[in-house]
């Protein structure tokens, strides 16, 4: 089963994300985690995504998708897999699309979870306060959620256009969201 997680930062993308491999017993992509696999592996794109983020700019789709491709292509990721973060982009979701059907594969459902800015905010303050990761500070998390809606939010009216997008009301616990992401997927 190939899923996609779309949602604003701070939706719990990332932690149903783990939840829904753990139970499906497949991979999760996270696009920061696959470059910086890439990066540590020192593939030939992992050095040019090393190239492209010391020098402070974004990383091209062209180097996204050539990394999630490697990725799909591996024996671990043939019974399917979960893309969290990794279609921010139209241009990212054709791509994702194409490399899918090489494999003769497409993906089964796509998850919107669906959360207010207040509670966005919130939850990235907890988070702060327990990881104190530095992309938490709430300038940063205003500029991720600006470039969501300008970028990524586009992206679900795609998937719409196609069918198949399921919204997961994102409040509540981390079990109640899931009891519901699991009725959404029948898994």
């Amino acid at each position: 089963m190939d899923l996609l997680l779309l949602g604003p930062p701070g939706a719990g993308k990332g932690t149903q994300g783990v939840l829904i491999a753990e139970r499906l017993g497949i991979p999760k992509f996270a696009t920061g985690d696959l470059l910086r696999d890439a990066v540590r592996l020192g593939t030939p794109l992992g050095l040019q995504a090393k190239a492209v983020m010391e020098s402070g700019a974004l990383v091209s789709d062209d180097i996204i998708m050539g990394v999630v491709g490697e990725e799909l292509r591996k024996p671990t990721a043939a019974g399917g897999v979960i893309f969290d973060g990794v279609v921010r982009t139209i241009p990212q979701a054709e791509g994702v699309a194409a490399l899918l059907a090489t494999l003769g594969r497409r993906i089964d459902k796509v998850l919107f979870f669906d959360v207010t800015d207040e509670e966005i905010l919130s939850r990235i303050e907890k988070r702060r306060g327990i990881e104190g990761r530095a992309d938490d500070d709430p300038v940063a998390v205003q500029r991720r959620l600006k470039a969501y809606r300008e970028q990524t939010a586009p992206v679900l009216d795609w998937y719409r256009g196609r069918g198949g997008v399921t919204t997961i009301p994102a409040v509540g616990t981390v079990q109640d969201i899931a009891d519901r992401v699991k009725q959404a997927i029948g898994a």
